[in-house]
């Protein structure tokens, strides 16, 4: 999964597993510390989307997994929700001591609960994000159903949750019906953002006004419409991410604040990738691009395929040639379209080709100009389209030196 492996001990001196999600040039303005949803881990998808869509805005994330659960040590039937806070504690310890303390703290479902009770606990957090969280803690006790009797009578039972079975003790419903929600709320005193879908099956909207009408301002709520309550579509949860970061901008003080500064130099472009599947951050001098491949190959289709850039950049500069000779010319020409498609055929039916041997590559383009010009001045402009530096360069051969740096 995406993100940098970090490990680092509880209270209880048991090792937690987590990652690290950073921004593409490593440099973050803030770090956020995410707690994941009730028996989840650190890899569900929604966390990973969160995370990742918050390094984009600049903002490295911390999610784990709590005790018991995924890669961390520990027996889960021996947690509370009070070891949960503990965890998150012991997780914003160690940012602050490998990297930075967190300023945002976000926590869906328990995790939002947890996040709520954290931040008193946490300091350097200046902002708390919930999504799809119970208000008050004991609401999660329901979702045990016929197992809560049992564990009442019996004192521990196992108890299936979507498709896996765990083991609860008394002392985790115990623990549930003891925390002063609506105390914790009122004496926050920090930014407080509520995401929930009105269609959240498991924990209702409702919840989400409890939380809104107990805290304090600043406060905020946004509708997740037609959501899950795991966030199971991409689009909500990368939704929750962008929407998070930009929320975030104004308590760091930084709202309207200029993209990270490039790692590229001028006239250099740097290509990076991570674990992300395909999804490749491009920068070009001070721009920032993104890549990708579709998902039916395996990548997120979070920008054009490596091709796709390749003849967008003949599309680019066929309309800046030709602009800049109608200028020039001082023709009314008012506007271009140029329509392009690529592919790969085989040489021996391609008649301008030099070779007859494979394939090569085939661009096909199309130029619509809009304006008052003569038929002979559009003939022209068609022929300036040929002139385009792009399109010298993929008409003959390219030279490329590949190295390995040391």
């Amino acid at each position: 999964m995406p993100g940098t492996p970090v490990r680092f001990p509880n209270a209880r001196g048991q090792m937690l597993a987590g990652r690290l999600s950073l921004p593409p040039n490593g440099t973050p303005r803030a770090y956020a510390l995410y707690a994941h949803c009730f028996t989840c881990g650190k890899d569900v998808r929604a966390a990973v989307n969160i995370s990742r869509a918050l390094a984009r805005e600049g903002i490295a994330t911390l999610r784990f997994d709590f005790t018991g659960l995924g890669e961390s040590e520990g027996d889960f039937a021996d947690t509370t929700l009070s070891t949960n806070v503990s965890d998150l504690v012991a997780a914003a310890a160690f940012l602050e001591k490998s990297y930075a303390a967190p300023k945002i703290l976000v926590g869906h479902s328990l995790g939002g609960a947890a996040v709520l009770e954290a931040a008193r606990l946490i300091p350097s957090s200046i902002a708390v994000a919930t999504i799809a969280a119970p208000a008050n803690p004991d609401h999660v006790a329901g979702l045990l159903g016929p197992g809560r009797e049992t564990i009442e009578l019996e004192g521990e039972a196992d108890v299936m949750l979507v498709g896996r079975k765990f083991h609860f003790k008394k002392a985790f419903l115990d623990d549930l019906a003891n925390h002063p929600w609506r105390d914790n709320l009122r004496t926050l005193r920090k930014a407080l953002l509520v995401f929930h879908s009105p269609t959240d099956a498991t924990v209702d909207i409702s919840n989400a006004a409890d939380i809104f009408t107990a805290a304090l301002h600043p406060k905020s709520f946004v509708s997740l419409s037609g959501a899950d309550h795991l966030l199971t579509k991409e689009t909500d949860s990368e939704y929750v991410g962008v929407i998070l970061g930009a929320w975030a901008s104004k308590y760091l003080g930084e709202l309207g604040l200029q993209p990270l500064e490039s790692p590229a130099m001028d006239g250099e472009v740097i290509a990076h990738i991570g674990e992300e599947r395909y999804r490749t951050d491009i920068y070009a001098g001070p721009h920032l691009l993104t890549a990708d491949e579709p998902r039916d190959a395996g990548g997120t289709d979070a920008g054009p395929n490596p091709y796709g850039l390749l003849t967008a950049a003949l599309g680019a500069c066929t309309t800046i040639t030709v602009r800049m000779y109608a200028d020039r010319k001082q023709w009314p020409l008012k506007a271009i379209k140029v329509r392009l498609t690529h592919d790969k055929i085989y040489a021996k039916d391609c008649a301008e080709c030099e070779t007859k041997e494979g394939k090569v590559d085939s661009f096909e383009r199309e130029l619509e100009f809009e304006g008052d010009l003569t038929p002979e001045q559009r003939q022209r402009l068609l022929e300036i389209a040929d002139k385009c530096p792009v399109h010298n360069t993929l008409s003959h051969v390219s030279h490329i030196a590949t190295r390995l740096k040391e």
